[in-house]
């Protein structure tokens, strides 16, 4: 951050960077107690996120609205908070097979802020506008900006800039009264408090931003037909690990046998979607691709098509 005389002043009155005087000694801790310390400390994020669910709960349904007409999820944040937000987009091919740019994380800086500080990139909001400019985003784009203080000018003006162009945004912040949360149209502030190292918020507040990040991307997903129940029909088989997780998600959904399931499979081309479908309806692979398509890739709602 850039010092300002008032920096000093803002900095202290966020939950975020307080102090705790009765961590003042933890470094003569023995290891184990320090370990239960913080151990307690983190076991407070889940209710300080459970606070905020119907928050989190309406930014997902506008965001699966969006994202069911073709919009783009792009989070954008520094530090911490940008590469949670890059690790939770890159996550979402493998698990969802979502399609390249589908699902976009931003950081501060560019790639080499993932594994290196990149100084002042995160007091510019000019820096996220150009950031923003270079995805063309539409009215049918959602921009999360994600900040532990909520008043990161990269994560602001991301927002603040997507809002102009008519884009859905979210603000997720670690304070109350944030200016993050205020600038946009779904304010999420996930308070858990000050840190047990004073500022480190790659601790509580990161956790939390992990939490909800799950959250966003994950139920999306869900409301999207991306899972069949609790199973990643989805799935991008891109390694051997994954095929054996595709033939176990093809017999979880349908009882069937290996030589079934390796059957089905081939005839849909690996996709698991297709090959349940092939399994369930007694369908050929053309028939199980234009029934998902004629679904807009909703498993439930292609079988239910075939039962009449």
């Amino acid at each position: 951050m850039t010092y300002t005389p008032d920096l000093r002043s803002q900095l202290d009155g966020l939950s975020t960077e307080a102090f705790r005087p009765e961590f003042a000694e933890i470094d003569e801790l023995p290891t184990v107690d320090l370990a239960r310390l913080m151990n307690g400390e983190d076991a407070q994020v889940a209710a300080a996120v459970a606070a905020r669910l119907p928050e989190i709960a309406a930014a997902i349904d506008a965001i699966a609205g969006r994202m069911g007409r073709g919009g783009r999820l792009v989070y954008a944040g520094a530090g911490t908070a940008g590469r949670l937000g890059v690790l939770d987009a890159s996550e979402c091919p493998p698990t969802f097979n979502t399609a390249p740019g589908q699902v976009v994380g931003l950081i501060a800086g560019g790639p080499a802020a993932m594994v290196s500080s990149v100084e002042g990139a995160e007091d510019s909001a000019e820096l996220a506008r150009a950031d923003l400019g270079a995805l063309a985003l539409t009215p049918d784009d959602t921009v999360v900006g994600v900040s532990a203080s909520g008043r990161t000018p990269y994560a602001v003006g991301a927002v603040e800039h997507a809002r102009a162009l008519g884009a859905l945004t979210v603000g997720l912040a670690g304070n109350a009264g944030s200016a993050l949360a205020a600038a946009a149209e779904h304010g999420i502030e996930v308070v858990t408090g000050p840190e047990l190292i004073t500022g480190s918020t790659r601790l509580k507040a990161g956790t939390a931003q992990k939490l909800v990040l799950n959250m966003v991307s994950t139920i999306t997903m869900v409301r999207l037909g991306k899972t069949y129940g609790n199973l990643m029909v989805d799935v991008r088989a891109s390694n051997e690990k994954l095929r054996a997780r595709s033939r176990r998600i093809v017999a979880l959904a349908t009882g069937a046998g290996d030589e079934e399931i390796e059957r089905a499979l081939d005839a849909a081309g690996g996709e698991v979607k297709q090959a349940v479908l092939i399994l369930l309806a007694g369908v050929d692979g053309p028939t199980a691709a234009r029934l998902l398509e004629d679904s807009g890739g909703r498993l439930r709602a292609a079988l239910g098509a075939t039962r009449g």
